[in-house]
Protein backbone atom coordinates (compact mmCIF):
# COMPACT_ATOMS: atom_id res chain seq x y z
CA UNK A 1 0.00 0.00 0.00
CA UNK A 2 1.28 3.45 -0.81
CA UNK A 3 2.53 5.14 2.17
CA UNK A 4 2.15 8.43 3.76
CA UNK A 5 5.35 9.54 4.56
CA UNK A 6 7.28 12.72 5.41
CA UNK A 7 3.95 14.99 3.85
CA UNK A 8 4.11 18.38 4.02
CA UNK A 9 1.39 20.43 2.22
CA UNK A 10 0.60 24.04 2.49
CA UNK A 11 -2.34 25.01 0.58
CA UNK A 12 -2.70 28.88 -0.19
CA UNK A 13 -5.89 30.83 -1.13
CA UNK A 14 -5.89 34.70 -1.64
CA UNK A 15 -8.79 36.58 -2.82
CA UNK A 16 -9.98 39.81 -1.69
CA UNK A 17 -6.90 39.97 0.53
CA UNK A 18 -7.98 36.79 2.51
CA UNK A 19 -5.26 34.25 2.90
CA UNK A 20 -6.01 31.11 3.54
CA UNK A 21 -3.07 28.75 5.00
CA UNK A 22 -3.80 25.06 5.96
CA UNK A 23 -0.90 23.44 7.21
CA UNK A 24 0.15 19.41 7.42
CA UNK A 25 2.91 17.60 8.59
CA UNK A 26 2.90 14.07 8.92
CA UNK A 27 5.30 11.24 9.77
CA UNK A 28 5.00 8.02 11.44
CA UNK A 29 6.37 9.49 14.47
CA UNK A 30 4.20 12.49 14.74
CA UNK A 31 1.40 10.28 13.12
CA UNK A 32 0.19 9.62 16.99
CA UNK A 33 0.32 13.18 17.88
CA UNK A 34 -2.22 15.95 17.54
CA UNK A 35 -0.88 18.45 14.73
CA UNK A 36 -1.72 22.15 14.62
CA UNK A 37 -1.89 24.51 11.80
CA UNK A 38 -3.39 27.88 10.45
CA UNK A 39 -6.20 28.35 8.31
CA UNK A 40 -7.79 31.44 7.80
CA UNK A 41 -6.06 33.60 10.75
CA UNK A 42 -7.66 30.29 13.39
CA UNK A 43 -5.61 27.92 14.88
CA UNK A 44 -6.39 24.31 13.66
CA UNK A 45 -5.91 20.98 15.50
CA UNK A 46 -5.81 17.97 13.39
CA UNK A 47 -6.28 14.61 15.32
CA UNK A 48 -4.39 11.65 15.79
CA UNK A 49 -7.30 9.81 14.02
CA UNK A 50 -6.99 12.67 11.06
CA UNK A 51 -3.13 12.00 10.85
CA UNK A 52 -3.08 9.25 7.59
CA UNK A 53 -1.12 6.41 8.24
CA UNK A 54 -0.78 3.02 6.26
CA UNK A 55 -3.44 0.42 6.47
CA UNK A 56 -5.62 2.53 8.94
CA UNK A 57 -8.34 4.49 7.75
CA UNK A 58 -8.83 7.68 8.65
CA UNK A 59 -11.00 10.50 9.58
CA UNK A 60 -11.16 14.17 7.57
CA UNK A 61 -11.96 16.68 9.89
CA UNK A 62 -9.73 19.11 11.95
CA UNK A 63 -10.66 21.33 14.71
CA UNK A 64 -10.79 25.35 14.54
CA UNK A 65 -9.46 27.21 17.51
CA UNK A 66 -10.06 25.02 20.43
CA UNK A 67 -10.65 20.85 20.90
CA UNK A 68 -12.31 21.91 24.42
CA UNK A 69 -15.96 22.20 24.36
CA UNK A 70 -17.80 25.45 24.68
CA UNK A 71 -21.28 26.55 26.27
CA UNK A 72 -22.91 26.89 22.51
CA UNK A 73 -21.61 27.60 19.01
CA UNK A 74 -18.31 28.95 18.43
CA UNK A 75 -18.33 32.30 16.89
CA UNK A 76 -16.82 32.29 13.11
CA UNK A 77 -19.23 28.91 12.36
CA UNK A 78 -21.61 28.61 9.54
CA UNK A 79 -25.28 27.49 10.71
CA UNK A 80 -27.57 24.64 8.47
CA UNK A 81 -29.71 27.77 7.96
CA UNK A 82 -26.57 29.63 6.72
CA UNK A 83 -25.67 27.09 4.12
CA UNK A 84 -28.54 26.48 2.96
CA UNK A 85 -29.39 30.05 2.28
CA UNK A 86 -26.04 30.26 0.40
CA UNK A 87 -26.84 27.10 -1.80
CA UNK A 88 -30.34 28.62 -2.41
CA UNK A 89 -31.79 25.22 -0.99
CA UNK A 90 -34.54 27.70 1.38
CA UNK A 91 -35.11 31.15 0.81
CA UNK A 92 -33.34 33.36 3.18
CA UNK A 93 -31.90 37.05 3.60
CA UNK A 94 -29.57 39.18 1.09
CA UNK A 95 -26.20 38.04 2.09
CA UNK A 96 -27.05 34.46 4.09
CA UNK A 97 -25.77 36.17 7.46
CA UNK A 98 -25.50 33.47 10.10
CA UNK A 99 -27.19 35.34 12.22
CA UNK A 100 -30.74 35.56 10.33
CA UNK A 101 -30.51 33.22 7.80
CA UNK A 102 -32.54 30.55 10.14
CA UNK A 103 -34.64 28.71 7.36
CA UNK A 104 -33.72 24.94 7.32
CA UNK A 105 -34.28 22.84 4.54
CA UNK A 106 -37.64 20.71 4.84
CA UNK A 107 -36.93 17.82 2.57
CA UNK A 108 -35.46 13.97 3.13
CA UNK A 109 -36.47 10.74 1.51
CA UNK A 110 -36.19 7.28 1.54
CA UNK A 111 -32.76 6.74 4.16
CA UNK A 112 -29.28 8.07 4.89
CA UNK A 113 -26.60 5.65 6.22
CA UNK A 114 -23.46 7.36 7.63
CA UNK A 115 -20.46 4.65 8.12
CA UNK A 116 -17.88 5.32 10.58
CA UNK A 117 -15.84 3.29 13.50
CA UNK A 118 -16.78 2.73 16.96
CA UNK A 119 -19.91 3.51 19.41
CA UNK A 120 -21.19 6.31 19.65
CA UNK A 121 -22.86 6.11 22.79
CA UNK A 122 -24.67 9.55 22.99
CA UNK A 123 -25.35 9.89 19.44
CA UNK A 124 -28.62 9.86 19.81
CA UNK A 125 -29.30 12.66 22.68
CA UNK A 126 -26.71 14.35 20.66
CA UNK A 127 -28.15 14.69 17.19
CA UNK A 128 -31.71 15.93 19.28
CA UNK A 129 -29.98 18.77 20.94
CA UNK A 130 -28.22 19.86 17.96
CA UNK A 131 -31.45 19.47 15.96
CA UNK A 132 -33.47 21.11 19.21
CA UNK A 133 -31.20 24.04 18.83
CA UNK A 134 -31.39 25.34 14.89
CA UNK A 135 -35.18 24.23 14.91
CA UNK A 136 -34.62 21.04 13.09
CA UNK A 137 -37.12 17.94 13.13
CA UNK A 138 -36.61 15.30 15.52
CA UNK A 139 -34.41 12.34 13.51
CA UNK A 140 -35.92 9.02 12.75
CA UNK A 141 -32.36 7.40 14.12
CA UNK A 142 -30.93 3.70 14.75
CA UNK A 143 -26.90 2.91 15.68
CA UNK A 144 -26.08 -0.46 14.31
CA UNK A 145 -23.20 -2.61 13.41
CA UNK A 146 -22.66 -5.74 11.24
CA UNK A 147 -22.30 -8.96 13.84
CA UNK A 148 -23.46 -9.06 17.68
CA UNK A 149 -20.27 -7.22 19.26
CA UNK A 150 -20.65 -3.92 19.89
CA UNK A 151 -18.16 -2.20 18.47
CA UNK A 152 -15.43 -0.42 21.28
CA UNK A 153 -15.62 3.40 21.60
CA UNK A 154 -13.26 5.32 19.81
CA UNK A 155 -13.14 9.08 20.83
CA UNK A 156 -11.92 10.75 18.26
CA UNK A 157 -14.15 9.09 16.18
CA UNK A 158 -17.16 10.24 17.90
CA UNK A 159 -16.46 13.91 16.16
CA UNK A 160 -16.81 12.48 13.25
CA UNK A 161 -19.77 10.95 14.08
CA UNK A 162 -21.42 14.04 15.54
CA UNK A 163 -20.31 15.86 12.71
CA UNK A 164 -22.03 12.68 10.07
CA UNK A 165 -24.95 12.49 11.79
CA UNK A 166 -25.87 16.60 12.63
CA UNK A 167 -25.30 17.83 9.33
CA UNK A 168 -26.94 14.96 7.28
CA UNK A 169 -29.65 15.44 8.89
CA UNK A 170 -30.08 18.75 8.97
CA UNK A 171 -29.54 18.93 5.22
CA UNK A 172 -32.34 16.06 4.99
CA UNK A 173 -34.53 15.80 8.05
CA UNK A 174 -37.03 13.77 6.75
CA UNK A 175 -34.75 10.93 5.60
CA UNK A 176 -34.80 7.90 8.09
CA UNK A 177 -30.95 7.85 9.36
CA UNK A 178 -28.60 5.14 10.34
CA UNK A 179 -25.31 5.58 12.28
CA UNK A 180 -23.86 1.87 10.88
CA UNK A 181 -20.29 1.73 13.26
CA UNK A 182 -17.58 -0.91 12.87
CA UNK A 183 -14.52 -2.13 14.82
CA UNK A 184 -11.56 0.15 14.00
CA UNK A 185 -8.40 -1.62 13.39
CA UNK A 186 -5.32 -0.17 14.50
CA UNK A 187 -2.71 -2.51 13.97
CA UNK A 188 -1.27 -4.27 11.58
CA UNK A 189 -1.71 -4.08 7.20
CA UNK A 190 -5.53 -4.14 7.80
CA UNK A 191 -7.29 -1.91 5.76
CA UNK A 192 -10.91 -2.61 6.26
CA UNK A 193 -11.73 -0.38 8.87
CA UNK A 194 -14.25 0.53 8.91
CA UNK A 195 -15.09 -2.79 7.57
CA UNK A 196 -16.52 -2.97 3.64
CA UNK A 197 -19.17 -5.06 6.22
CA UNK A 198 -19.89 -1.83 7.69
CA UNK A 199 -20.49 -0.73 3.65
CA UNK A 200 -22.33 -3.40 2.82
CA UNK A 201 -24.45 -3.14 5.89
CA UNK A 202 -25.48 0.54 4.89
CA UNK A 203 -26.49 0.09 1.81
CA UNK A 204 -28.85 -2.79 2.62
CA UNK A 205 -30.71 -0.58 5.03
CA UNK A 206 -30.59 2.20 2.39
CA UNK A 207 -32.13 -0.46 -0.09
CA UNK A 208 -34.92 -1.40 2.24
CA UNK A 209 -36.03 2.14 3.46
CA UNK A 210 -36.85 2.37 -0.33
CA UNK A 211 -33.56 4.20 -1.47
CA UNK A 212 -31.06 6.64 -0.72
CA UNK A 213 -27.42 7.64 0.47
CA UNK A 214 -24.52 6.57 1.67
CA UNK A 215 -21.69 8.58 3.16
CA UNK A 216 -18.25 8.14 4.25
CA UNK A 217 -16.18 10.67 5.33
CA UNK A 218 -12.58 8.17 5.79
CA UNK A 219 -10.18 6.74 3.72
CA UNK A 220 -6.78 5.93 3.62
CA UNK A 221 -4.08 6.04 0.58
CA UNK A 222 -4.58 4.55 -2.77
CA UNK A 223 -3.13 0.54 -3.52
CA UNK A 224 -2.45 -0.85 -5.87
CA UNK A 225 -5.10 -3.36 -5.37
CA UNK A 226 -7.84 -1.39 -4.56
CA UNK A 227 -10.35 -2.04 -7.47
CA UNK A 228 -11.76 -5.30 -6.27
CA UNK A 229 -13.37 -3.37 -3.74
CA UNK A 230 -15.50 -1.15 -6.06
CA UNK A 231 -17.62 -3.66 -5.98
CA UNK A 232 -19.04 -2.77 -2.84
CA UNK A 233 -20.47 0.66 -3.93
CA UNK A 234 -22.68 -0.39 -6.66
CA UNK A 235 -25.91 -1.35 -5.14
CA UNK A 236 -28.77 0.35 -7.73
CA UNK A 237 -30.61 1.60 -4.53
CA UNK A 238 -27.90 3.48 -2.85
CA UNK A 239 -25.73 6.45 -4.12
CA UNK A 240 -22.79 6.63 -2.28
CA UNK A 241 -20.24 9.54 -1.17
CA UNK A 242 -16.83 10.02 0.24
CA UNK A 243 -14.80 12.62 1.31
CA UNK A 244 -11.80 14.19 -0.87
CA UNK A 245 -9.44 14.37 1.84
CA UNK A 246 -7.83 17.08 3.57
CA UNK A 247 -4.39 17.19 2.42
CA UNK A 248 -4.68 19.10 -0.23
CA UNK A 249 -3.97 18.77 -4.41
CA UNK A 250 -2.07 15.96 -5.42
CA UNK A 251 -2.70 13.48 -2.19
CA UNK A 252 -4.30 10.33 -2.97
CA UNK A 253 -8.03 8.64 -0.80
CA UNK A 254 -9.96 5.79 -1.34
CA UNK A 255 -12.93 4.94 -1.64
CA UNK A 256 -12.93 8.87 -2.66
CA UNK A 257 -11.28 8.08 -5.52
CA UNK A 258 -13.57 5.19 -6.86
CA UNK A 259 -15.46 5.68 -9.79
CA UNK A 260 -18.51 4.23 -8.11
CA UNK A 261 -18.60 6.95 -5.21
CA UNK A 262 -19.28 10.41 -5.52
CA UNK A 263 -16.09 12.36 -4.38
CA UNK A 264 -16.91 15.15 -2.23
CA UNK A 265 -14.29 18.13 -1.68
CA UNK A 266 -13.89 21.23 -0.14
CA UNK A 267 -14.75 24.55 -0.24
CA UNK A 268 -14.89 28.15 1.43
CA UNK A 269 -17.64 31.15 1.98
CA UNK A 270 -15.78 34.00 2.06
CA UNK A 271 -17.79 37.07 4.09
CA UNK A 272 -17.65 40.80 4.40
CA UNK A 273 -17.18 42.77 7.37
CA UNK A 274 -21.09 42.41 7.87
CA UNK A 275 -21.33 38.90 7.79
CA UNK A 276 -22.70 38.48 4.40
CA UNK A 277 -21.53 36.04 1.78
CA UNK A 278 -19.08 36.91 -0.90
CA UNK A 279 -17.45 34.22 -3.00
CA UNK A 280 -17.61 30.54 -2.51
CA UNK A 281 -13.31 29.33 -3.13
CA UNK A 282 -11.83 26.32 -3.00
CA UNK A 283 -10.39 24.93 0.83
CA UNK A 284 -7.93 23.01 0.70
CA UNK A 285 -9.50 19.68 0.16
CA UNK A 286 -7.86 16.68 -1.14
CA UNK A 287 -8.04 16.36 -4.93
CA UNK A 288 -6.12 14.12 -7.53
CA UNK A 289 -5.89 11.88 -10.90
CA UNK A 290 -6.12 8.40 -9.54
CA UNK A 291 -3.18 6.00 -9.97
CA UNK A 292 -4.93 2.68 -10.29
CA UNK A 293 -8.52 3.48 -10.96
CA UNK A 294 -8.87 3.62 -15.20
CA UNK A 295 -11.44 6.97 -16.44
CA UNK A 296 -14.97 6.23 -15.78
CA UNK A 297 -17.27 6.64 -19.01
CA UNK A 298 -18.68 9.42 -17.57
CA UNK A 299 -15.62 11.57 -17.17
CA UNK A 300 -15.25 11.24 -21.15
CA UNK A 301 -16.27 14.50 -21.54
CA UNK A 302 -13.07 15.83 -19.85
CA UNK A 303 -10.38 13.24 -20.91
CA UNK A 304 -8.73 16.49 -22.28
CA UNK A 305 -8.29 17.19 -18.47
CA UNK A 306 -8.10 13.89 -16.58
CA UNK A 307 -6.27 11.47 -19.28
CA UNK A 308 -6.78 8.58 -18.69
CA UNK A 309 -7.13 7.82 -14.86
CA UNK A 310 -10.47 8.84 -12.77
CA UNK A 311 -10.18 12.15 -11.41
CA UNK A 312 -11.55 13.59 -8.39
CA UNK A 313 -13.48 15.23 -6.76
CA UNK A 314 -16.88 14.92 -9.01
CA UNK A 315 -17.91 17.80 -6.58
CA UNK A 316 -17.64 20.20 -3.56
CA UNK A 317 -19.09 21.36 -0.18
CA UNK A 318 -18.47 24.05 2.43
CA UNK A 319 -15.68 22.57 4.52
CA UNK A 320 -15.29 24.89 7.36
CA UNK A 321 -16.16 25.94 9.69
CA UNK A 322 -19.19 23.76 11.41
CA UNK A 323 -20.92 23.85 14.89
CA UNK A 324 -21.20 20.53 16.44
CA UNK A 325 -23.19 19.12 19.45
CA UNK A 326 -20.92 16.26 21.06
CA UNK A 327 -21.52 14.82 24.97
CA UNK A 328 -22.98 18.29 26.19
CA UNK A 329 -20.43 20.97 24.52
CA UNK A 330 -20.20 22.45 21.54
CA UNK A 331 -16.61 22.38 18.96
CA UNK A 332 -15.82 24.31 15.75
CA UNK A 333 -14.37 21.87 12.93
CA UNK A 334 -13.61 21.70 9.22
CA UNK A 335 -12.88 18.92 6.94
CA UNK A 336 -14.13 17.22 3.97
CA UNK A 337 -16.05 15.20 6.66
CA UNK A 338 -17.96 17.50 6.70
CA UNK A 339 -18.74 18.58 3.19
CA UNK A 340 -19.23 14.62 1.89
CA UNK A 341 -22.73 13.98 5.00
CA UNK A 342 -23.58 17.43 3.61
CA UNK A 343 -23.72 17.07 0.00
CA UNK A 344 -25.08 13.53 0.72
CA UNK A 345 -27.94 15.16 2.10
CA UNK A 346 -28.51 18.00 -0.44
CA UNK A 347 -28.58 15.43 -3.08
CA UNK A 348 -31.07 13.20 -0.92
CA UNK A 349 -33.85 16.01 0.02
CA UNK A 350 -33.56 16.24 -3.96
CA UNK A 351 -35.94 12.92 -3.77
CA UNK A 352 -34.58 12.14 -7.49
CA UNK A 353 -33.15 9.20 -5.94
CA UNK A 354 -31.25 8.10 -8.67
CA UNK A 355 -30.21 4.14 -9.73
CA UNK A 356 -27.32 4.01 -7.92
CA UNK A 357 -23.64 6.05 -7.97
CA UNK A 358 -23.33 5.66 -11.53
CA UNK A 359 -26.63 6.82 -12.55
CA UNK A 360 -26.13 10.38 -10.25
CA UNK A 361 -22.16 10.51 -11.01
CA UNK A 362 -24.18 10.70 -15.10
CA UNK A 363 -26.29 12.91 -14.07
CA UNK A 364 -23.77 15.80 -12.52
CA UNK A 365 -21.54 15.04 -15.88
CA UNK A 366 -24.55 15.46 -18.11
CA UNK A 367 -24.99 18.76 -16.31
CA UNK A 368 -21.86 20.26 -16.86
CA UNK A 369 -22.19 19.36 -20.54
CA UNK A 370 -25.03 21.56 -20.85
CA UNK A 371 -23.69 25.07 -20.37
CA UNK A 372 -27.01 26.26 -18.87
CA UNK A 373 -28.15 23.51 -16.83
CA UNK A 374 -24.69 23.74 -15.22
CA UNK A 375 -24.66 27.65 -14.98
CA UNK A 376 -27.95 27.05 -13.17
CA UNK A 377 -27.72 24.03 -10.83
CA UNK A 378 -23.85 24.30 -9.90
CA UNK A 379 -21.81 26.92 -8.32
CA UNK A 380 -17.92 26.79 -10.24
CA UNK A 381 -15.31 27.14 -8.11
CA UNK A 382 -12.58 29.36 -9.88
CA UNK A 383 -10.81 30.66 -6.68
CA UNK A 384 -8.46 29.58 -4.38
CA UNK A 385 -5.59 27.80 -5.99
CA UNK A 386 -3.78 27.43 -9.71
CA UNK A 387 -5.52 24.01 -10.21
CA UNK A 388 -8.82 26.18 -10.19
CA UNK A 389 -10.33 26.53 -13.52
CA UNK A 390 -13.33 26.74 -14.90
CA UNK A 391 -15.59 23.47 -15.45
CA UNK A 392 -14.33 20.67 -13.44
CA UNK A 393 -11.12 20.65 -11.75
CA UNK A 394 -8.89 19.25 -9.25
CA UNK A 395 -10.32 21.61 -6.79
CA UNK A 396 -14.00 21.35 -6.61
CA UNK A 397 -14.87 18.76 -9.40
CA UNK A 398 -17.90 20.47 -11.15
CA UNK A 399 -18.36 22.69 -7.87
CA UNK A 400 -20.80 23.33 -5.15
CA UNK A 401 -24.55 22.89 -4.93
CA UNK A 402 -27.17 25.24 -6.72
CA UNK A 403 -30.24 24.46 -5.89
CA UNK A 404 -31.66 20.78 -5.74
CA UNK A 405 -31.80 21.25 -9.60
CA UNK A 406 -29.52 18.62 -11.63
CA UNK A 407 -28.76 16.69 -8.14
Amino acid sequence: MKRFNDICRIVGVMTAAVALFVGIATTPAAAQKRVEGVFNGHRIIYPASSMPVPGRHHTNYFFVDSDQPQGGPPGGVETPGSLACVYQLVSGPAGCPVSTSTAVPTGGVGAIAIVDAGYYPTAAADLAAFSTYYGIPQANFSQVWPGKKQPEVESEWEVEEALDIEWAHAMAPQAKLYLVVSKLCNVGTCATDPTWAAVKLAASLVQAAGGGVVSMSWGDAEWSTEKKYDKDFTNKSTVFFAASGDSGIGVSIYPGSSPNVVSVGGTYFNRDQKGDFVNEVYGGGGGNFSPYEPRPAYQNGIEGIVGTQRGYPDVASDFCCAPIYLEGGWYSVGGTSWASPTFAGIVNAAGTLQKGSLAELNLFYSELANPTEYAADFNDITLGASQCKTGWDECAGIGSAKTYAGK
